[in-house]
Formats: structure tokens, C-alpha cells, sequence
């Protein structure tokens, strides 16, 4: 009896330490803070069609290597939503990602209402930023700013395994542009 007792507790044991380890992996581990280099925020700009830096403060952001799309980043800026949709390429459906709970400045519910209500506009960062994968910067009315990356098509068939077509340009033409 005690060593039906001794493996069901070691059991049960075992599978909290493995459940502990796998959500501390996941929303702590490979997570890293960013710091500001100040051009870390970018905007395609409708004249040039290039990523031009815009004016921001408050610069809190996070990375990950094991994914293309773990970045995510917060500011704020004083330029108003005139200014920015005379300027800059408007980004079309995009869907904030969540964030890991502790990085409490980005709440993906949140952003996404107010990219809902029309409080919040999204703008194109960077086409591509790695295979597939855009960088998307959203910015409100009253000038808090949230960067994230966003499965572009190509990204989408790519990760799901549908064939990518002559659309998409070969990984090998986007790779290393990080």
C-alpha cells in the first residue's frame, strides 16, 4: 500500500514540476527586454515608400528568438492621427497579439477595441521583417503606441503548409533582414 501511495504522489508531483517548467518556459523564459536605439519605432512613408522613424518617449519593449512574432513594444508619441494618415501607409485588419501578463503596458483586448472603435489607427513598419511576418504600429488618439508583428499572407501559407505561390518571394530574399 505505502508504495502505491509513494508513486501517486510522485506522480502527481512530477506532473505539477512539468506543468510549472512548461508555463514558466512559455510566458517568462524566452522573453527579453528590448532597449530603444532610437529609430526602434518606423513607419512606411507614402512618398518614399520607406521606413522613416517618428517622433516617441516612453519606449517599454519585449523579444523573443524562438518565434518571428513574439516582439511586442509600447510608447507614446505627440503626432495626431491627421499627421500620421497624411504621412504614412495605413496598415489593413490588423489583430494585436497578446502579450505575456507581466508586460502590463501592452494589452492586446484593449488595443483591439479601440482598432475597433476607430480611436486607434494601424500603420506598416516594415514589410517582411522576417519571412512572412510584418511589423504592424498601432497608435491611439491620445498618442500611446503599440508595435507588433503580424503573419503578412505569404507567412500565413507558409506556417500552415499550404504552398506559398509566385506572390510570395523566396524565403531566401527576406532572410536576413532582421
Amino acid at each position: 500500500m505505502r508504495l502505491g501511495q509513494f508513486l501517486a504522489g510522485f506522480t502527481v508531483f512530477s506532473a505539477l514540476l512539468a506543468g510549472g517548467a512548461m508555463y514558466y518556459l512559455q510566458v517568462y523564459a524566452f522573453y527579453e527586454e528590448v532597449s530603444a536605439q532610437g529609430e526602434d519605432i518606423r513607419i512606411v512613408s507614402l512618398m518614399s515608400g520607406e521606413p522613416e522613424p517618428i517622433l516617441f518617449e516612453n519606449f517599454q519593449a519585449i523579444d523573443g528568438s524562438s518565434s518571428p512574432i513574439r516582439y511586442r513594444a509600447c510608447f507614446t508619441t505627440e503626432m495626431s492621427h491627421a499627421l500620421l494618415t497624411e504621412t504614412y501607409v495605413a496598415f489593413e485588419k490588423a489583430e494585436p497579439r497578446n502579450a505575456p501578463g507581466w508586460f502590463d503596458c501592452f494589452d492586446a483586448e484593449a488595443i483591439g477595441a479601440e482598432l475597433e472603435a476607430g480611436t486607434a489607427l494601424t500603420f506598416l513598419s516594415q514589410k517582411n521583417f522576417a519571412y512572412g511576418v510584418d511589423r504592424v504600429v498601432a497608435i491611439t488618439e491620445d498618442g500611446r503606441g503599440y508595435v507588433w508583428h503580424e503573419l503578412n499572407d505569404c507567412g500565413a501559407k507558409a506556417y500552415d503548409g499550404s504552398p506559398t505561390g509566385e506572390a510570395c518571394p523566396p524565403r531566401e530574399d527576406v532572410e536576413g533582414q532582421n
